[in-house]
């Protein structure tokens, strides 16, 4: 694989692919290192190296490449405790706290970690800083009814909310419908615990990006 970063996610998933028995409920993450993960594992299930493995995917696009790959599928309703998720970051600080969410799911990742008994990200090392917000923006999803609403509302926090938009310049839209405004906070986010709490105050804030307390296991691949 000619480049390095591309590499170094490609270990990180192969890394957590080992970590899969026989028998698991997975929930399947979304972005580009899961990808990787993906691929192994359905590769593994058609070597007969990997039986009665069940994904349980955190986005449509996830359950695309899954279904792709030869996983079988089901819904969280069906198998609402996880026993491993696998699942990418855009940002992770030294106590394991995450920003998630550039790539649209961070509602459904959001409720599959809650729901693991191992929660499992991959990453690359630029992936890794001191303090969150630092590099990336934070998703904050929210209904579409008076976005504007808690767009003024996210301003006043301290930060700069940009509404996400996709193709043509329409507003992006959540697998659940909902918008998504990426709030930008210079120097990055002193506290992490207070902002989730005073964004979730919010009428019609349905989740945010920071992933707090979630303690997972963090697999760092190198070039």
């Amino acid at each position: 694989m000619s480049d390095p970063r591309a590499a170094a996610k490609r270990r990180a998933a192969l890394q957590a692919v080992d970590l899969v028995a026989p028998g698991m409920v997975l929930g399947l993450g979304t972005g580009s290192t899961v990808r990787y993960a993906i691929e192994e594992i359905g590769q593994r299930i058609s070597r007969g190296e990997l039986k009665d493995v069940v994904g349980v995917p955190t986005s449509r696009a996830t359950k695309r490449l899954a279904e792709e790959a030869g996983i079988p599928l089901a819904r969280l309703n069906d198998y609402p405790e996880v026993d491993l998720t696998i699942d990418g970051a855009d940002e992770v600080d030294p106590d394991r706290n995450l920003i998630k969410g550039h790539g649209g799911a961070l509602l459904w990742e959001k409720i599959v970690a809650s729901a693991s008994r191992r929660l499992v990200i991959v990453v690359d090392r630029s992936k890794l800083v001191s303090r969150l917000g630092l590099t990336k923006a934070l998703p904050v999803e929210v209904v579409a009814f008076g976005w504007r609403v808690n767009q003024l509302g996210l301003r006043k926090l301290g930060c700069d909310p940009v509404l996400r938009t996709g193709p043509g310049g329409s507003p992006f839209s959540t697998d659940e419908g909902h918008y998504i405004l990426d709030c930008s906070f210079e120097g990055g986010i002193a506290d992490p615990v207070a902002l989730e709490r005073e964004i979730k105050r919010r009428p019609g804030v349905v989740e945010t990006g920071l992933f707090l307390g979630f303690e997972p296991q963090v697999i760092v691949g190198e070039d």
